[in-house]
């Protein structure tokens, strides 16, 4: 593993012990420069993990607790007459102001707070009155979905979930993560031992080079195959987005720079499959299966391109 890389994850560790494959991935969503949605119960460090890696990468971070009182101007800023000037000035929201947005129950938002969110997702960009304002660059969200049921919690609608590149849930810690968790919070918060290991230019170099990474023919066919047979299957009413392959392309690369190559396997497909695919298919009323499931029978029946490369090379 590239040496910046473990060193963030290092630095992780010292809030959130034993769950080094969620913190790698939500770490490969940030080098294929895509949002990330923590789905998971209250309490297990969700906000935590944000902050840590906020601090770990020198990201400007903002912290917004979403309820349904939240307004999208509170997000997007508006505009505000001076009466100096005799006209209207801007006055940024807490998107102008982060590399890194933590969006807290986002699915306690209404729809039109959440509305405001998708332009600011996919374009990196906000409108207020007409005048489009960029996002600092980089601009990244991580937003929490608890999913146990609460006043004002609705589920994300398919078109936002959508924008998500990959879905994680960290789940409860075992025996000695949280013997662990206890120990070390006796008489210090460990988040305040978080240290800046890489720079926004050394992000930005890592990131520039996930996007050289070599993804030959041989790759791109078999996530076409693979996503285009979960729009055919019994049971599955909405399968996988051509949004989804691009994140599973991206995701996919990162996984191989990740594992210190310059091009990519059928294998870093395979591993990142169900994180960025599973929130993308809807299944039929009918269906007694989990999306998980069926993206499970997808990778046994869909042929890997690395068997093709192993043949050949057993061949020689």
């Amino acid at each position: 593993m590239r040496r910046e890389l473990e060193q963030v994850l290092n630095e992780i560790e010292k809030v959130i012990a034993g769950k080094r494959e969620p913190v790698e991935k939500i770490l490969l969503a940030l080098l294929a420069d895509g949002h990330v949605l923590l789905d998971d119960v209250p309490g297990v460090g969700k906000t935590t993990l944000a902050v840590a890696l906020s601090r770990a990468v020198g990201l400007a971070s903002q912290r917004v607790q979403f309820t349904p009182d939240v307004l999208p101007s509170d997000l997007t800023g508006f505009s505000v007459y001076d009466p100096a000037s005799g006209s209207f000035r801007y006055r940024p929201g807490a998107l102008n102001h982060a590399n890194l947005l933590l969006g807290d129950e986002i699915n306690r938002a209404s729809s039109k707070t959440q509305s405001a969110l998708l332009e600011a997702m996919e374009e990196r960009q906000v409108t207020v009155d007409g005048t489009t304002y960029p996002l600092p660059d980089p601009f990244w969200v991580i937003a929490t979905q608890n999913s146990v049921g609460t006043a004002g919690t609705q589920f994300l609608p398919y078109a936002q979930m959508d924008r998500f590149m990959i879905r994680l849930s960290l789940g409860y810690p075992d025996y000695e993560a949280q013997m662990t968790m206890l120990r070390e919070r006796q008489d210090k918060n460990p988040l305040e031992q978080v240290r800046c290991v890489i720079t926004r230019e050394q992000l930005a170099a890592l990131q520039a080079e996930v996007r050289r990474i070599t993804a030959r023919d041989a790759i791109l066919d078999y996530i076409t195959r693979l996503t285009m047979a979960s729009r055919s299957h019994a049971m599955v009413r909405i399968g996988i987005s051509p949004r989804g392959a691009l994140f599973l392309d991206r995701m996919a690369k990162a996984k191989a720079l990740m594992e210190g190559r310059d091009y990519v396997t059928g294998t870093d497909v395979q591993a990142v499959f169900a994180d960025v695919c599973a929130h993308r298919i809807l299944l039929k009323e009918e269906a007694d299966v989990r999306a998980e499931d069926i993206l499970r029978d997808l990778l046994r029946t869909v042929e890997n391109p690395d068997h093709h490369r192993l043949s050949g090379l057993l061949k020689k």
